[in-house]
């Protein structure tokens, strides 16, 4: 991660130092500079609107007692596309300028997620956790009136009477 950061921090700028000697040598320097003003404006203005209707989202999310996951990252992007606008720079002005626009945030959201996921398993040893439309339905029925434990082994009702009804219909073989 060091390297990469590293390697970052070192070729972003000078990349992003020839695009505009570039720019400035195709359109000249004072149109280049007014280019770079423009799009900071615009990015400002952007930045505002999405900041300020996230923050929305995120107080009616915590109003409606929800835990505001979409709000944060949405937050969390919002606040990189910012830092990226004042970087003076066209690349990083086209990245920030991208993280404000709510399609495209979606996708680096989604993106990100998984990733991340990925990142942590390796990490911890979990499996990425899987989406409730990809849960296994488990039909449960109630058995002399009361609902069935998830283990019968450890049910006080199943210990003191083993040939209760509620055992009478298991196949597998417990004593």
């Amino acid at each position: 991660m060091a390297p990469l950061l590293l390697v970052l921090l070192l070729v972003v700028p000078l990349v992003e130092l020839w695009v505009i000697v570039s720019v400035a040598s195709s359109v000249g320097v004072p149109e280049t500079i007014l280019l770079l003003v423009a799009i900071s404006a615009a990015g400002a203005w952007l930045l505002k609107q999405q900041g300020m209707a996230t923050w929305r989202r995120l107080q009616l999310s915590i109003q409606r007692g929800t835990m505001p996951a979409e709000e944060v990252t949405d937050g969390a992007l919002i606040l990189f596309g910012g830092a990226l606008l004042l970087t003076p720079g066209f690349l990083t002005d086209l990245v920030g300028l991208l993280l404000l626009l709510p399609p495209l945030r979606a996708v680096v959201k989604r993106a990100f997620r998984k990733v991340f996921a990925l990142w942590l398993g390796k990490k911890t040893g979990f499996e990425p956790r899987r989406r409730p439309t990809e849960a296994k339905v488990v039909k449960v029925e109630r058995v002399g009136g009361r609902a069935p434990t998830a283990n019968p082994s450890i049910d006080p009702s199943s210990s003191s009477n083993p040939s209760s009804s509620r055992n009478e219909g298991d196949s597998r073989g417990k004593s």
